[in-house]
This record gives structure tokens, sequence and C-alpha cells, in this order.
């Protein structure tokens, strides 16, 4: 089984319309798409269309492809529903946000590692913005 996260911590996975590899979509008539954390940035153009929902796979914690791939689907304009699978650890939660994902599915095991508190300590993710650390107050 797997735990969904978001903001307010642990929560039901309510997507119930499956998830297809890129190669098997057509024939399984789905609405969300598997993508591997080693997709072509260059191919995503093609590859969101018609898609509501996109699981990107993170197959090690130190792999940071799929942020890559997050940024540049929302920056095609991509609105659907984004998730990161796989190994993203509680301290990679707020990276996960700020570079589109909406949610991160967790396998149990992970999730009883690191509870619930540990994710939602990182949910205010918007509060810890580099960027607006950086411009921070104008001064005189």
């Amino acid at each position: 089984m797997t735990v969904i996260v978001v903001d307010t911590g642990f929560a039901a996975d309510t997507w119930d319309h499956g998830f297809a590899a890129r190669d098997e979509r057509a024939a399984n008539d789905t609405r969300g798409l598997d993508l591997t954390s080693d997709t072509d940035p260059a191919d995503l153009g093609n590859l969101m269309l018609g898609v509501e929902a996109i699981r990107i796979d993170f197959p090690s914690f130190a792999d940071g492809r799929g942020f890559t791939l997050a940024r540049h689907l929302r920056n095609l304009g991509y609105q659907g529903r984004l998730r990161a699978a796989g190994h993203v650890i509680s301290d990679q939660y707020a990276m996960a946000r700020r570079s589109g994902f909406d949610e991160v599915e967790i396998s149990d095991a992970l999730a009883a590692r690191q509870p619930e508190e540990d994710w939602v300590y990182r949910a205010d993710w918007r509060a810890y913005d580099y960027r607006s650390r950086l411009s921070g107050p104008a001064r005189a």
C-alpha cells in the first residue's frame, strides 16, 4: 500500500482513474500518466496533452530529476494533478511543492519511518522560499 502526503498530512488517495506508462496509455484509456525520472524534458509538451494527472517516479531520494520534470511541466502550462512517487523523504517535501507537485506518494514503510508530523512540519513550504529571503525587506 501507499500513503499520500499533502500539506495537511497523510490523506486518502482520491485518484481512482489509474496511471499508465506512456507506451500503454492509449491501450488502457487511463486519464493518468506514469513518467520515469529519465523522461526527456523535450517530450513533455506532447505527453501532457489530455492527461488529468501525472505521477513522476523517484527511484532514489538522491535522484532529483523528477523535480526538474515537474518544474518543466508547470512552465509548459500543465495544470493537472502532479504527484511525486517513490523515494521522496520528508526533508524534500518543500522542494517537491515548490517545483510544482501537488502531492507525494510514499510507501507504508517510509510513512512508518517518517511519520505524519515530519511531513506536516515541512508543509509551510512557502515560508521558506530562499528567493523571498534573499530579496528581503528594502533597505535604506
